[in-house]
């Protein structure tokens, strides 16, 4: 990792996106600094946890507010330091092993190094016996898997990640969980979301918890495991469905500007 930080501290500066004349993001400030392992973003459903994810990889504009990547606001400061895997990944058309090696190229790594980052990838990826078969052939876990190893492989500061393991099983899961550890055993910061609770635990070192595109609660993973501050935190948490409890958490006052 190179020691010149390049995109982090990421900041948000009260970031607003609209979708129409909705609110989606609302007010949005916080701060990731590197050297701070996993910071998992929950939340139920329309929360706005894979729309934050984008705007800190620069892929959507905030309507107001702003971004700052090491203290520029310039996007183009982190292109070549953070990576985003997506919930549907996009692979090229070429062998398993060729995706992370051409990843790998455009960075201007060795052919030395390719060869030797790649079979590392794919071997933590569990995919190593698929290294020459075409990879939109492989089954969409393993083509997840494929896309988080690639994105791994170039050692970027900063790794996004939006549900990586949605809907892969428990061995395929694990790999994904492996391949999360190393990265930031590595000094890669990783931002990533979660639908399952379980996985943000394991994980998490940090915990940002979204509701109606507005973060409620953000602080160190085992604080708020065990007892986080904001009551809609803590419904979540209970398992309760928050969408018809609003009226009954909210105050008045914060009901009618969350709406």
């Amino acid at each position: 990792m190179n020691a010149q930080r390049k995109t982090l501290p990421l900041e948000l500066h009260d970031v607003r996106l609209m979708a129409g004349d909705k609110p989606v993001i609302k007010d949005f400030s916080c701060r990731f600094d590197a050297g701070a392992g996993c910071s998992v973003i929950i939340g139920p459903n329309g929360a706005g946890k894979s729309l934050l994810l984008k705007l800190c990889h620069g892929l959507i504009q905030p309507d107001q507010g702003r971004l700052s990547w090491a203290g520029g606001t310039d996007p183009g400061l982190r292109g070549q330091h953070q990576a985003m895997v997506l919930q549907r990944p996009v692979l090229l058309r070429r062998s398993v092993h060729a995706n992370v090696a051409y990843a790998l190229k455009i960075k201007g790594v060795t052919a030395e190094e390719q060869r030797r980052r790649s079979d590392e990838a794919l071997a933590l990826a569990g995919l190593s016996r698929y290294a020459q078969r075409p990879a939109r052939l492989l089954s969409f876990g393993e083509q997840q898997r494929l896309a988080l190893a690639r994105a791994w492989a170039v050692r970027p500061e900063l790794l996004l990640l939006d549900e990586p393991s949605a809907n892969l099983d428990p061995a395929a899961t694990h790999l994904v969980e492996d391949i999360i550890r190393e990265a930031t055993a590595q000094g890669t910061k990783v931002i990533m979301t979660t639908h399952d609770l379980h996985q943000a635990r394991r994980l998490a070192d940090e915990i940002l918890f979204l509701h109606r595109g507005r973060l409620k609660e953000q602080g160190p993973a085992a604080q708020f495991f065990e007892g986080p501050k904001n009551d809609l935190a803590q419904a979540f948490l209970r398992g309760e469905l928050l969408w018809w409890r609003r009226r009954s958490i909210y105050a008045p006052d914060e009901a009618r500007k969350d709406g």
